[in-house]
């Protein structure tokens, strides 16, 4: 910086009538960030669950990143960003994994984001419920997974979650639904899972170690079962977020939202059910 031509040291102080000059500053041009397909901005259209001045609740296809980054042209929040342009500020609450559906939530103003990622740091007041299908016979007796999880990271780069004792405090709750019994596989079993905390592949990894992994999972399940179960119906990672709560507080007037099973695991119950018979 120079001030009235001349070089200054940083701790010189600016007077009445100096002449400042700053040096040009380059900017990285900012990236273009892709549009959303026809298809793909009628079907998020159509998966807003719930609305209001403050939030919004999009039931998730599985297949599509809730952002943009690592290879990823488009996520979610971009998508709305577009498909929602009367929307001034649009914000993720929290996040789901690419092959997960379900419930996401986005904040329409910062004071939602902020209440909302407040009460989740803090671990209260925000209840998600999830449907996974799982292999084998889910014993009715096993209603809470308490295993603490830690993120690992593999000598060929990739990162994996395990249970492990240094791990933080995990804790998940199960509760059978539905029970199948399929000739080329055995029994497989609906459960609805309840994480009581947040860590990241938590409900796939609690049910892997129950020895029980979630069907359609490429990283904690079985090759071979999700190859015969892909005979079936097409398949991706039975995992869907089919619910969410927010009881009402001074900070956030609370909501209770349902998001019904998308076509594809539908179609793959249905044809679980024709299994049994």
């Amino acid at each position: 910086m120079r001030v009235n031509k001349a070089r200054v040291k940083p701790e010189y102080k600016l007077k009445a009538g100096d002449l400042v000059r700053i040096p040009p500053i380059r900017l990285a041009e900012a990236p273009n960030i892709a549009a959303p397909s026809q298809s793909l901005w009628r079907h998020l259209e159509s998966s807003i669950l719930y609305e209001t001045d403050a939030v919004m609740v999009i039931n998730k296809p599985s297949g599509i990143a809730v952002h943009g980054g690592d290879g990823v042209d488009l996520g979610l929040i971009e998508a709305m960003r577009q498909i929602r342009s009367d929307c001034r500020y649009l914000e993720l609450v929290h996040r789901l994994d690419k092959a997960t559906s379900g419930c996401v939530m986005l904040a329409k103003k910062r004071s939602a984001l902020k209440a909302l990622q407040q009460r989740l740091r803090a671990g209260r007041g925000i209840q998600k419920r999830y449907r996974a299908l799982v292999m084998g016979a889910w014993p009715e007796r096993v209603q809470l997974v308490d295993q603490p999880l830690k993120r690992l990271e593999l000598p060929d780069g990739n990162r994996i979650v395990k249970v492990h004792p240094e791990g933080k405090l995990s804790q998940t709750r199960f509760q059978v639904v539905e029970r199948f019994m399929v000739p080329s596989v055995g029994p497989l079993t609906l459960v609805q899972a309840e994480p009581l905390t947040g860590r990241t592949h938590q409900i796939r990894v609690h049910a892997q170690f129950s020895g029980h992994s979630l069907v359609g999972d490429p990283k904690y399940g079985d090759d071979q079962v999700n190859r015969e179960v892909g005979r079936l119906a097409s398949l991706r990672l039975c995992l869907h977020a089919c619910g969410l709560s927010v009881p009402p507080g001074e900070d956030f007037p609370g909501l209770e939202v349902e998001a019904p099973l998308l076509t594809d695991l539908v179609r793959l119950l249905e044809k679980l059910r024709q299994g049994e018979s």
